[in-house]
This record gives structure tokens, C-alpha cells and sequence, in this order.
């Protein structure tokens, strides 16, 4: 293969020279940069490799792409991929259209511990220029496809920006659609990403094409003309936009040098490749974005200088699958106009209808054509004739001829206007709007026809667009608001070829994936289709759907809200449904499913992986390990796991000195404690011990917690709550109840909360009485300065409802004295705080409140007048101790009526006996008789409590 004359690009030089100097008032900058963009194009035509530039997802390009495929027939194809995605691609026949090549690490070695998990992606549609060099290679015997981009690793060793920079979006934009969240937080790479990086570039040629977006500037300017180009033009036209946005770009050092190094790793492995085979470079083609064709560094070429050298690659173990993409997602992450992805579809069906060109599709690709396989056929190649009078010919034999001229001199051709064409997506976007709520008629269908004429004749287009098209229907049909989820824009966009989503076949899932696909058979589901199922488990009936519901609700704990989302049922510790009730929609989800895979081959493998990450994470409190010793028994019913992570547990709580996680401590171990001693014979050692160092923790931090103002009242009961409700199991463990009376004693709280509280503990440790409760709060109610802040003390009196709920009867009894003996000026002002006090920190506990009102207060309005409150009756004193004994007789005479049943328990615990006669005159009863006073006072507290 011969280059092309030296001479070939002269007359465009002398030109261009020419109109620098009168555009620029002689030579200088402007010369400069347009004679280096014909020496570009230049030294990329001359290349024995031929250079094939593309631009990403173009229909021109795909279209050139298989017309050159099946022309040249080339032995080798070099790709611009990352080089560790090579493997993946024959699953690609597995998919169906749009889906991404995926490269994915959860454990990061060498790079900073925030960017994990790392994730980069390439997404592949079905027209675009990489899909067609990949199916031709994969399909084509003797055909070799080489991948010669950086590999995943090195993306993110080149990527010096600041971590989770994407983080830093607008935090008022709009959600993004479900469609639009395929691809996570990954990382895209693709093929020719030609944008202007000029920013008075783009806006000038926005500005002066008529257009609102660079999606619809490329479409009407480069994706139109050279659809119908031949060879020589198309590579020639897109190397020289290449080299004109290289050459324009801004001064970013960093991403210069980021690109510079992605033209000498690839081409650096080009020549390796061709060394190590011996492949003539006559015989290959070399894919790449248009950007890096114009390259200018010294190892641009096949006699370019060995000069970079490769660095390794980090420790980091990465992953490889593919996930499904969609229309949406490679707009969202590209930053390309909403619908260009699904335009840039329709215009491909278009070129293949109009140019003939047979496309390459991978054998057994999910929804090709079936039948019989027909032999491909290139097309001929358009021949478009040359002002400059030189040949037109194609391909790299001989000497290519100067198209550049002809292409920059040629006016521009316009369309005729398909009224057809036109009329039907007038139809269509009117049914469109009516079936999402729009008060759409057929004269709105003329006016959207109407006024797309009138949109494309004001940009000098002969023919609407899409994009002319989009406009007049928002203008037309869009009114004062939006009826549904999807307003006019949207619509068009599915109307133009819709947001075809990807999905990825059984074959090409990871080995975790398709084991959930096979454990939940049974249900008899399509779990591949997209959208929510409802999966209905009748587990009394059918014992073999349990482990369906394992596997589902495995699958709610690792996957996304709405992944599997139960509606009847639920799992707690020590139950068991009998029937459940889901809404599945694991193929909307497949993404988080495949990436499930990555971090094991079961799930039960991936959910113990996160229990003890989370666990041993340095970040990890109390309450996080104990959650997970829960779901490590929920979820996989695993006593070793639970054994290991309750260990953790325990080490934690030793180390932590701060209270905030106390409620949710006492909450997690109330109910692990309930569980072990309702399903195991013993307690297991590492809760005994937990309790027992919990105990002795908790009383020391109690004085310094009680005086502690980050320590909140919620946080100080609940430590009260752990050591009042663990106690009795504590010093069974070898603890001492003297620690906690002298934390008690030790603490003096100054907030009116925490005081209560004090009170509270006090009373339940037998210090003060409730006659001494009852006085001070009467001392608060009695003066004055005091009064505004009684809804705090009433607060800590509730939260005390944890650790003592023997309290219940008096904190009614408190607010009740507080409504009786205010005056209204005094209750009224502070009644909105003991209200919002009241909800905001006992929210949970007012149910208590409210049965025991219920059980105090009369149930009828007509008794209210001369009902009279417990704690305000008098005590009887002349009530006769011999009343009681009566009562108490009358029981002895009862058993003694009825033996049997005293003397089936006697016999049961092995007692020998026979009953006695009651003898006459008192027995137990005399010291009663004797001091009448104590029983007295005695009923008189009973009846008052």
C-alpha cells in the first residue's frame, strides 16, 4: 500500500493560505492552525496502517464503518477499548442491544479508599462503528480483534480528579429518570468523543447553525452530508474536524497529557502486536475516535519512536461483565441532547435502507432477523464528484486524491421535504399526547405540521428535523402543565425510536446471577423482563417455596428499594410466614444484580462479605455490629457468623466512649436476649458477656452522661433501660449492684430532663418513695420561676417510661396536676412546648400513656363531674384488719373445701403432709392484731399507688 502523493493537499494549502491572509490580515496565528489541519489530515492519509476516525454512536460512522469492513477485509482490527474488556465481547451475541462492557472492583489497592467501588463502563448500541468492527472480527474466520486502549486500571491511575467529583452536581436538579441510572456511578469510555472543547467555539457554531444543543449541530452539519459520502471523503471530513476541535482545545494540561499518552500506550501495543505476528500493516485497520487519528506525538505511526513505556498495573482485583444500557443512560452520561442516541438510530435504519449496505451482526444476537443466513454484499461506494477535477477514488490503493476541496466548496444539499414522513409524526405525537393526558385534536396535529415548516424554513433547512419537529410539538401541544409523568419532549423522543433499553441473556450473566434466576424457578416468573411482577408464596401448602423466600429476602437486604419489595409477610427473629406476598422487578434492576456478582459466586457468600465489612469497618459502632449478628441470624440462620460478629460487638462497646447509640443497643439487645431464650437452651457466651461488660460500662459512663450536654436525655434513659431490664441477668453473671447505686449517687444533673430522669432511677432503686416523687413535683408546680420549664421535667418523667415503666400511673398523674391546678395564663403559654416536647421525645412511649389515662379516667362524660382521681381519694383509716382476715379466711376455707388440687401438687413436687385443722383464735394473724397501724398505712400506699 502506497501513500498518497506529496502534492495531493497542495491546492487546499495554497487556498487556506490565501484566506488566512485576508480573513487575518496576513499570516500568523490563523495561518498556522489551519496549514497544521491539512498536515494532519495529511500525515494520518499517509499511514501504511490505515487510520479509520470515528465519531461515537454516528450512524455515518457505523455506516462507513461496514461498507470499509467488507471492501478491505482486513486480517487484524485494532480497537480504541480498554485492552482488559477483550474477553467480554463474544457474550455480547448473548444481549441484546444497548448493553455496556463493564470493569468493576469493590477492593481497591493503590488507589484512595473513597473512590470505591470503582466502575468503568463502554456501552455498545448496534449503530455504532466499534459494534460493526467487533461483529465483523468475532464473526469472520482468521479475523483477529485487538483491544490497544489503556486498560480499567489505568483510567483510574490517569484520573487526578478530586474524589467523587460527580458528587458535586447541582443539588436542586431533578431526579433522573430510572432508564437514565443505568450505568451508576461509572466511569464512561467510548469511541470518538468529538465535541468541541473550545467553549466560544461550540457557541459560536450553535449560534450561527440555528440549533440548541451539539447533538442537533452535528446531526444537521456532519451526520447528514457524510452519510451518503464514500470513503476517501468520510475519513478525510473527520479528520479534519478532528484535528480543527484538537487544535482549538483549551490549555488543560492534564487532560492533554491524559490524551497524548492514550495515542502512545495504543499505539505502542499497535507495534508490539505487529512484531510479535509479523502482521503486514497493509492488512489491518485501526479504530479510533477522530481526535486521537489527528494525533502529533513522536510515536504516532508505525515507524513512530518506542519511547513511552507502559507502566504496571495496581494490585487491585478487577471484574469484568457486562450490564444492560439504554438510550438514556449514554445521553445522562455523556452529556449528549435528550433523544440524539435513539435519532441517531432512526438515521441508521435510514442509511442502511438508502445506501444498501449490508451490517455486520453478531450470529445469534438476541432480536436479529431469523432464517436463513444471506451472503453480505458491499455496496459500491458512492461516488461524488470533485470540483477539483481529480479522481474519486476509494480506499487506500493507490494515491488518495485531495477530497477535502470539494467537500469544503460543495454547497450544501437540501433535502426535499417529505410530507409523508412529516405528516406521520404529526399523527403519531397528537395519539402520543392524548394517551398521556394531553387535550390534544387534529388541528393540533396540522399546527405541529404547520409550524415544523415554518421552524426548519427560519434555519434555512428545506427539510425539518427531528429536532425541528421536537420544537414545534412543545410549542403546539404543551400547554400551562404537564397532565402525566412525561411532557411533550419526552414524548418525541419515544416516538423517534424510543429509549430502547439492553438487557443482558442468562448466558452472559455472572455465576451468582444465574443461580438466583435458577433458585427462583419455582415461582414461575420471567424475572428477565423488565418492569414489577407480583410473585405470590403460599408456603404452608408448598414447604419448597421457603427457600424462594430466603433467596427473596437475601435479595432485599443487597439490592436497590424496589429490587424485591415485600407486600405481604415479613421476617423477624423467632418467625415465619406462612404466605408472602412480592412485587419483583429484577430485570429493571439487572445492573445491581450483575454487580452483585462481582463480589461472589452466591449471595449468601456476598450478604456474610458485607456483614463483616460493615462490622470491622473502622467507623462501626455498637448498634451497626449488633445489626448485623441480627441479619446474620435472619437472613443465613448462622450461629457462627452470629458467634463471630456478637464477639465484635462486644469488643466495640468496650471501646466506645460515647453514649449516642445507646437506645438502639438496648433496642437490638432486648431483642437477640428474647430470641436465644425462646429458641436455644442456653444463651450463647458472647451475649452473657456482652451484658455483663455492658453492665459495668454503662455505670461508669452514667455520672458523666447525666452531665454531658451532647448526651440527650433519649440517650441517658436508655442507658437506664439497659442497666434496669439487664440487671437481674447481670448479677446472676457476677455483677454488683452497688456500682450502679453509686453511679446513681454520683450523678447531679442540672438540665430539668435529665433531673426527672435522676428521680425516676432513684425511685426505682428504693432512695425515694413515691410520696417524696409526688411532693417535688409539687414544689415545681408551686413556684412560679419554675413553671415555664415543668414540660421538661414532664419530658424526662416519659423517657423514663423506658428504664421504669412502673411510672406510667404517676407521669398521668403528673400532667393531670398540671391541667388542674394552673391557671390558664400560666398553662396556655407553655402548653405548645409540652406538646412538641412530648411528640419529639417520647413519641413511641405515648401509647403507654395513653392505655393507662384509659384505665384511670372514666370512659363516659356523665361520670367526669363526680369522678375523683386515685391519687386524690383518702385513705380509709378506720378500715378493720379483721375484714382482711375474713378475706383471708375465706381463701383457707376455700382450699380446704376443694384439696385435690393442693394435694396433686403436693404430690407432684414429692411432699408427704396432711391437712390440719385451723385451730381457733388467731395464728399468723396475731402480730396483725397486735400493731393494726403498719397494715393500715399499708392499704392507705396500695390505694393511693
Amino acid at each position: 500500500m502506497s501513500g498518497p502523493d506529496e502534492s495531493a493537499f497542495g491546492a487546499l494549502r495554497g487556498q487556506l493560505q490565501e484566506a488566512a491572509q485576508v480573513f487575518a490580515d496576513g499570516p500568523g496565528a490563523l495561518e498556522g492552525i489551519l496549514l497544521g489541519i491539512v498536515d494532519d489530515v495529511d500525515r494520518a492519509v499517509r499511514e501504511p496502517l490505515e487510520i479509520f476516525p470515528v465519531c461515537h454512536h454516528s450512524p455515518a460512522s457505523a455506516t462507513a464503518m461496514a461498507r470499509r469492513l467488507r471492501e478491505k477485509r482486513p486480517k487484524v482490527v485494532y480497537l480504541e477499548l480498554c485492552e482488559d474488556m477483550a474477553p467480554l465481547l463474544t457474550e455480547l451475541r448473548n444481549c441484546r442491544l444497548p448493553v455496556a462492557v463493564q470493569a468493576f472492583a469493590t477492593e481497591t489497592e493503590g488507589f484512595p479508599a473513597e473512590w470505591a467501588p470503582l466502575s468503568v463502563v463502554a456501552p455498545i448500541t448496534e449503530a455504532s462503528a466499534e459494534y460493526q468492527a467487533i461483529a465483523y472480527a468475532l464473526d469472520t474466520p482468521g479475523v483477529e480483534l485487538v483491544l490497544v486502549d489503556r486498560s480499567s486500571d489505568h483510567v483510574y491511575q490517569w484520573d487526578e480528579r478530586a474524589p467523587l467529583a460527580a458528587a458535586a452536581a447541582d443539588p436542586d436538579a431533578p431526579p433522573a429518570e430510572e432508564e437514565a441510572a443505568l450505568h451508576g456511578d461509572a466511569v464512561g469510555v467510548e469511541i470518538g468523543d468529538l465535541r468541541p472543547r473550545f467553549a466560544e467555539l461550540e457557541e459560536h457554531l450553535l449560534r450561527h447553525g440555528r440549533v440548541r444543543h451539539w447533538s442537533e449541530w452535528w446531526h444537521q452539519y456532519v451526520e447528514l452530508p457524510l452519510g451518503d459520502s464514500d470513503h476517501d471523503t468520510y475519513r478525510q471530513v473527520m479528520l479534519l474536524i478532528g484535528s480543527l476541535f484538537r487544535r482549538l482545545a483549551p490549555g488543560d494540561e492534564h487532560r492533554v497529557r491524559v490524551d497524548e499518552d492514550r495515542e502512545r500506550y495504543m499505539w505502542t501495543r499497535m507495534r508490539e502486536h505487529l512484531t510479535a505476528t509479523g502482521t503486514d500493516p497493509a492488512d489491518c485497520l485501526y479504530v479510533c475516535g477522530a481526535f486521537h487519528a489527528a494525533s502529533r506525538v513522536a510515536e504516532f505511526g508505525v515507524g513512530g519512536a518506542d519511547t513511552f513505556e507502559i507502566g504496571p498495573r495496581t494490585a487491585t482485583k478487577w471484574q469484568h461483565g457486562l450490564i444492560p444500557s439504554s438510550h438514556a443512560a449514554i445521553e445522562a452520561q455523556f452529556g449528549l441532547a435528550a433523544g440524539s442516541v435513539s435519532i441517531a438510530a432512526t438515521v441508521w435504519a435510514k442509511n442502511l435502507r438508502r445506501t444498501k449496505v449490508q451490517p455486520f451482526r453478531l450470529a445469534g444476537q438476541n432480536g436479529a432477523k431469523s432464517g436463513r443466513a444471506t451472503k453480505a454484499v458491499a455496496a459500491p461506494a458512492p461516488t461524488v464528484p470533485d470540483p477539483t477535477g481529480s479522481a474519486a477514488g476509494s480506499g487506500q490503493s493507490g494515491a488518495a486524491a485531495d477530497r477535502l476541496s470539494g467537500f469544503l466548496r460543495r454547497p450544501p444539499v437540501l433535502d426535499p421535504l417529505d410530507e409523508a414522513e412529516l405528516l406521520g409524526w404529526s399523527v403519531d405525537i397528537v395519539r402520543a399526547a392524548r394517551r398521556n393526558g394531553y387535550l390534544a385534536s387534529t388541528a393540533d396535529a396540522i399546527a405541529v405540521f404547520e409550524t415544523s415548516i415554518l421552524l426548519a424554513g427560519m434555519r434555512d433547512r428545506a427539510k425539518p428535523t427531528p429536532y425541528d419537529f421536537q420544537d414545534a410539538a412543545v410549542t403546539c401541544i404543551e400547554k400551562d402543565s404537564v397532565p402525566g409523568r412525561r411532557d411533550v419532549r419526552r414524548l418525541v423522543e419515544i416516538m423517534m425510536g424510543g429509549d430502547r433499553i439492553g438487557q443482558v441473556g442468562y448466558d452472559a450473566l455472572p455465576p451468582l446471577a444465574r443461580d438466583v434466576h435458577d433458585r427462583l424457578k419455582p415461582l414461575a416468573l420471567r424475572l428477565e423482563q423488565r418492569g414489577v411482577q407480583r410473585a405470590l408464596l403460599d408456603i404452608a401448602s408448598r414447604p419448597e417455596l421457603e427457600r424462594c423466600s430466603d433467596v427473596l429476602w437475601m435479595l432485599r437486604r443487597l439490592l436497590p428499594q424496589g429490587a424485591a419489595r415485600p407486600i405481604m409477610g415479613e421476617r423477624r427473629l423467632g418467625e415465619r410466614s406462612i404466605q408472602e406476598s412480592w412485587d419483583l422487578a429484577l430485570g429493571t434492576h439487572q445492573r445491581a444484580l450483575i454487580e452483585l456478582g462481582y463480589e461472589g459466586i452466591s449471595i449468601e457468600q456476598v450478604l456474610e462479605q458485607r456483614l463483616r465489612r460493615t462490622a470491622y469497618a473502622p467507623q462501626a459502632t455498637t448498634a451497626t455490629v449488633l445489626e448485623t449478628v441480627e441479619d446474620a441470624t435472619l437472613y443465613l440462620r448462622s450461629r457462627r457468623l452470629a458467634d463471630e460478629l456478637g464477639a465484635r460487638a462486644l469488643e466495640t462497646l468496650a471501646a466506645e466512649r460515647s453514649v449516642d447509640g445507646a437506645p438502639e443497643v438496648l433496642r437490638r439487645v432486648r431483642r437477640l436476649l428474647a430470641f436465644y431464650r425462646t429458641s436455644e437452651p442456653v444463651l450463647p457466651p458472647w451475649i452473657e458477656r456482652f451484658v455483663k461488660t455492658g453492665y459495668a460500662h454503662y455505670c461508669t459512663l452514667l455520672p458523666t452522661a447525666f452531665t454531658d450536654e451532647d448526651a440527650g436525655v433519649r440517650q441517658v434513659a436508655a442507658m437506664l433501660g439497659f442497666l434496669f431490664s439487664m440487671e437481674s441477668l447481670a448479677l446472676s453473671l457476677g455483677c454488683d449492684r452497688t456500682q450502679l447505686e453509686l453511679a446513681v449517687a454520683q450523678s447531679h444533673p442540672e438540665d430539668p430532663p435529665k433531673t426527672a430522669l435522676l428521680w425516676a432511677a432513684r425511685t426505682q432503686l428504693g432512695h425515694l418513695t413515691r410520696a417524696d416523687l409526688r411532693a417535688r413535683c409539687d414544689e415545681l408546680l408551686d413556684n412560679p420561676l419554675v413553671v415555664p420549664a415543668y414540660p421538661r421535667y414532664l419530658s424526662g418523667f416519659v423517657q423514663a417510661l423506658e428504664p421504669v415503666p412502673g411510672l406510667t400511673d404517676f407521669v398521668v398523674e403528673a400532667v393531670s396536676n398540671a391541667f388542674a391546678r394552673l391557671p390558664d395564663p400560666v398553662l396556655l403559654p407553655w402548653l405548645p412546648t409540652l406538646i412538641t416536647t412530648l411528640r419529639d421525645g417520647g413519641g413511641e412511649l405515648a401509647p403507654l400513656l395513653i392505655r393507662e389515662a384509659g384505665r384511670i379516667f372514666p370512659g363516659r362524660l356523665t361520670a367526669l363531674d363526680a369522678w375523683v382521681p386515685p391519687w386524690r381519694e383518702a385513705p380509709d383509716p378506720g378500715v378493720p384488719a379483721a375484714a382482711h382476715r375474713a378475706q383471708a379466711d375465706r381463701g383457707v376455707a376455700l382450699l380446704a373445701a376443694h384439696p385435690a388440687v393442693c394435694d396433686a401438687v403436693a404430690g407432684l413436687l414429692g411432699c408427704d403432709g396432711a391437712w390440719e385443722t385451723v385451730a381457733a383464735g388467731p395464728r399468723g394473724a396475731a402480730l396483725v392484731d397486735r400493731h393494726p397501724d403498719t397494715a393500715t398505712a399499708l392499704a392507705v400506699l396500695l390505694a393511693a399507688g
